[in-house]
């Protein structure tokens, strides 16, 4: 018998790769909201998160480790054809080299803390809503999805901006940055909630699908059990 791949799952896989790259692009851009400066990438990348609790709660942690090492490795495709079009002489045509590089090329500290900061928050987040799932029965996605977005977005900020600004910026500021990111990050999945929510019970219905996790391995590594 052939393995089928839902198309919902596949379009919600290639959302959340779009999101992932998008954001790394973004996020050189300060943007202002109210009194807080904060990063372009705000903007988008909480729905990466978003996705990661809609695919979590519907098909299970084992497909959404699938889809976060997926992300990884489209994300650092996409860092290395950057680097690769930087690199490469432009033509005498092309007089916008400089800001093409300073859109495009992020630092290696940046660029590998923005990795790591991802895997830990991803799993986290999936981790802590297929947990969640299992003790409190399917009920509750609200407080679920919170929470493990809490968590997931708080590693994330800790990981990245630990590795690319520790040294660089003083540390009772980057404290105020973890949180300050933290909990933006978190409003926005809380803002989002009713759409979530509606998202998720149609999925349900439309893929008569409602996972629990029940003896299977958390190890993100073993990508091999989908």
């Amino acid at each position: 018998m052939k393995k089928q791949v839902s198309v919902t799952f596949m379009v919600l896989g290639m959302l959340f790769t779009v999101c992932l790259i998008v954001s790394n692009i973004v996020e050189q851009k300060l943007i202002q909201i109210g009194p807080i400066e904060a990063t372009a990438g705000l903007l988008i990348f909480p729905i990466s998160y978003i996705i990661n609790d809609l695919i979590a709660e519907v098909w299970g942690y084992r497909k959404v480790r699938l889809i976060i090492w997926n992300g990884f490795l489209m994300n650092f495709i996409a860092v290395l054809i950057f680097r690769l079009s930087i690199s490469v002489p432009g033509s005498e045509n092309f007089s916008h080299q400089d800001a093409f590089a300073l859109v495009l090329g992020n630092t290696e500290r940046i660029t590998i803390a923005s990795f790591i900061a991802f895997l830990f928050g991803s799993f986290l987040n999936a981790y802590v809503m297929s947990k969640m799932k299992i003790m409190q029965k399917g009920r509750g996605f609200s407080l679920r999805a919170v929470v493990s977005t809490l968590v997931g977005e708080g590693a994330d900020s800790v990981v990245f901006f630990t590795i690319a600004f520790s040294g660089v910026i003083p540390t009772n500021d980057l404290i105020i940055l973890i949180l300050t990111q933290t909990a933006m990050k978190t409003g926005y999945e809380i803002v989002a909630l009713p759409v979530t929510n509606i998202l998720v019970k149609w999925v349900k219905k439309k893929e008569n699908t409602d996972v629990y996790d029940k003896s299977i391995s958390y190890n993100p590594l073993k990508i091999n059990e989908i």
